[in-house]
């Protein structure tokens, strides 16, 4: 018990910003297997912390799993809330099939070994499928409210019976994405949106201070007085020896 909550609180430091997603292990076709027989009695027991007693199984030869998020194409699962996902089963076999339960759980994404949540386990009562033909399951599970946002590894597996024998088959093995619920903004949106804002905010006093100084430049610059001595002095030259310039000499020497 103390090393899963040592891994849990661990998971929720390491996954505080986006991790890289894996590649899925696990098709996901839509689902066609529409057909759903003697699928009757559904219930869910025990809690988020089950202990899954099935032990290690495996798969029976001639049974397919499929899996589907219905309308929900991105896998955003929400803190608290149930999400479903629609489980798809053929059997090839020449027996029947008893679906006894389906579990997941959830996992850091680059350590399986790192179990971050045990999910509802869910059993059926009744539930068949005769062989060569398909059937249909739900399958709902719910993140714990106090998970952090973020990427996880969602493993989902189903326990049958073929003959008395059990099975379990993985339907899903792949990366969804845990949201807070009814948030609007994820930390990692609320961080960027921050960033952003500072960044248009010093670019703004970067310009204020490109104007100001240019204007004190514009300010600071001194006047130049175009002066008219040399143009007089360009034009006593230029009107030597004419009438006007004797009439100037002469009105001069009156004065004097």
């Amino acid at each position: 018990m103390g090393i899963r909550v040592f891994s849990f609180l661990v998971a929720l430091l390491l996954l505080a910003s986006p991790i890289v997603q894996v590649v899925r292990c696990q098709s996901e076709a839509d689902v066609d297997a529409t057909e759903v027989v003697e699928r009757d009695d559904l219930g869910i027991v025990g809690d988020e912390t089950q202990v899954f007693g099935y032990g290690t199984l495996s798969p029976a030869s001639g049974v397919d799993t499929i899996c589907l998020f219905p309308k929900n194409a991105a896998k955003l699962v929400p803190t608290g809330e149930v999400t479903e996902i629609l489980v798809g089963m053929h059997n090839e076999g020449k027996s029947t099939l008893n679906v006894i339960a389906m579990y997941g759980s959830l996992h850091l994404p680059f350590d399986h070994h790192m179990l971050v949540q045990n999910l509802t386990m869910q059993e059926f009562f009744n539930a068949s499928v005769p062989f060569s033909a398909q059937a249909t399951f739900p399958y709902k599970f719910a993140a714990s409210k106090f998970l952090q946002s973020g990427l996880f590894d969602l493993v989902g597996t189903i326990v049958y019976e073929i003959d008395q024998q059990r099975y379990q088959s993985v339907f899903y093995n792949g990366t969804i994405e845990v949201v807070e619920t009814g948030g609007f903004l994820s930390i990692e949106s609320v961080f960027l949106v921050t960033l952003g804002a500072a960044l248009i905010g010093l670019f703004g006093l970067w310009a204020y201070g490109q104007i100001q100084r240019f204007s004190k430049k514009t300010k600071s610059m001194p006047k130049v007085e175009v002066g008219t001595r040399a143009a007089d002095a360009n034009m006593d030259e230029w009107l030597q020896g004419t009438a006007y310039a004797q009439s100037l000499s002469n009105k001069s020497k009156k004065k004097k």
